[in-house]
């Protein structure tokens, strides 16, 4: 049942993305740019941790969560830190991630010729 809870609202997450596309004629940018807002605007109301509890891969895969970790971490650190602490949270979580897409960007750039 898991399976298919995470299925639906990883789903429904997409298909909202394919309606801004396809109606409110957004492109793939702005599309994504909406949704990290949005994962970070509903962890700020302390939505995002339900829905992850709720739907669980679900919820944690797509770009949503992105905006997610960027918060929680930021928020985290600046209880801790104060004002220096939200710099740094704000790569706590999500330094992976965005160290695996510099990795692999650049290393598609060398197998391929990128355009100028």
């Amino acid at each position: 049942m898991e399976y298919l809870i995470a299925f639906i609202v990883g789903g429904i997450i997409c298909v909202i993305g394919q309606l801004l596309l396809d109606f409110a004629k957004l492109t793939p940018a702005h599309v994504m740019s909406t949704f990290v807002v949005a994962g970070a605007v509903l962890d700020g109301f302390g939505l995002y941790d339900k829905l992850i509890d709720f739907a669980g891969a679900g919820a944690t895969v797509p770009i949503t969560s992105f905006g997610h970790s960027l918060l929680h971490g930021a928020m985290h650190q600046s209880e801790k830190h104060g004002f220096i602490g939200i710099g740094m949270g704000i790569f706590e979580l999500t330094s992976a991630g965005i160290s695996a897409a510099i990795l692999f960007s650049f290393l598609v750039a060398l197998i391929f010729k990128p355009k100028g």
